[in-house]
């Protein structure tokens, strides 16, 4: 039935399916008009036609054949009520395509358009005011159940733009944060090798494999961020999602640029994948952050989970300015928004004795999604 349903080609000639054998119905029970014969079978199939006719039509080249096909019918042999489901067709169809401004301006204009239409078939007096206001109560009704469904299918719209740009903010930062983190320990690495090509080329040749190392990181990662925008319905990664397991490597990069790193990770229970990925983003770039602006010694990571917070601490004994660079600043707000994304907090900033601390807080349990 579902299947069914969204066929377009059968949606299309659905009205000229379904009304005529109602209306054809409803002109043999009714005592009014002519008895149903050939002739009224043609009309009744006539006088629907242009509803599956609409998108070659539009609305204004439909109108005046449906008027046209409703006296048809009418004349030919008067059914009691259900002619006024012709026009309630097509006046769904116009506000579930057209929306608030079209479905207010045909809500005013069905009321004089049906009180023309019923004046020369029923009678006067209580027949005619009880079948003018059931045909425009039917028609009202039409209308606001289109416009019902034009809503929702905008709110599906909005909603899916919505997640649309979010996903790409997303990988625009993941993408920021690997190249960011490679180039900078590339950067290093190569002017640590420069300087040790001379002096010590066992040293500058661990600085080249840094420089693979990273690269070859950067590289996988990418591959497995973009892979989204390529199939983003069956894109895989190519390895494991980077976690807070994986930080002694992000260290090792420092450590290898002269820079003495220690990671403290001490996790009790479970902790979700995203808060796992997220704290080693956010961990990542607070450590690329101090090779590029803080000129440090030493750096200390700290993790620490409970049962409902992570909170992770890097601080560095730095000589980074109390007020960050462009670069700097552009990356503390990309930590942010990735705390902020789980329900988070962040904040980054000098420390009194000297150097830079960054917190991060994330919620274990999942954020309230937004409505």
């Amino acid at each position: 039935m579902t299947g069914a349903l969204g066929n377009p080609t059968l949606l299309r000639w659905l009205p000229v399916i379904v009304l005529p054998p109602i209306l054809l119905l409803d002109g043999l029970l009714s005592e009014k008009g002519d008895p149903v014969d050939l002739l009224s079978v043609v009309i009744a199939y006539v006088a629907v036609l242009p509803l599956a006719l609409r998108h070659r039509l539009g609305f204004f080249g439909m109108l005046p054949l449906l008027l046209g096909g409703i006296f048809l019918v009418l004349w030919s042999f008067e059914p009691g009520t259900t002619v006024v489901a012709i026009p309630a067709w097509a006046l769904f169809e116009l506000a579930s395509n057209y929306g608030r401004r079209q479905t207010l301006m045909a809500a005013v204009a069905v009321v004089p358009s049906v009180i023309v239409s019923v004046l020369p078939f029923a009678d006067g007096g209580a027949e005619l005011v009880s079948v003018t206001l059931r045909n425009i109560a039917v028609c009202e009704l039409a209308l606001a159940a289109g416009y019902l469904v034009w809503h929702n299918r905008a709110a599906l719209e909005r909603e899916a733009e919505r997640r649309l740009g979010e996903e790409r903010l997303r990988i625009a930062r993941e993408v920021h944060d690997v190249v960011a983190h490679a180039m900078v320990a590339i950067n290093v690495q190569s002017g640590v090798a420069a300087h040790l090509l001379e002096h010590d080329s066992g040293q500058a040749r661990e600085a080249l494999l840094q420089i693979k190392r990273a690269s070859g990181d950067a590289l996988t990662d990418l591959r497995a961020t973009l892979g989204v925008l390529r199939d983003p319905d069956h894109a895989a990664p190519v390895g494991p999602a980077a976690g807070l397991d994986d930080l002694e490597a992000v260290a090792g990069r420092l450590r290898g640029a002269g820079v003495e790193v220690v990671v403290d990770v001490d996790t009790v229970g479970a902790v979700p994948t995203p808060v796992h990925a997220a704290g080693y983003r956010i961990v990542q770039e607070a450590l690329t952050n101090v090779l590029r602006h803080a000129n440090a010694q030493t750096v200390t990571v700290v993790v620490r989970a409970d049962s409902d917070m992570l909170t992770i601490v890097v601080a560095d004994d730095g000589e980074g300015p109390d007020q960050p660079t462009a670069g700097a600043r552009a990356g503390v707000r990309g930590m942010r928004e990735r705390a902020q994304a789980l329900g988070g907090t962040l904040e980054a900033g000098p420390r009194p004795e000297g150097g830079w601390r960054v917190e991060a807080t994330l919620p274990l349990a999942p954020a309230p999604t937004r409505s």
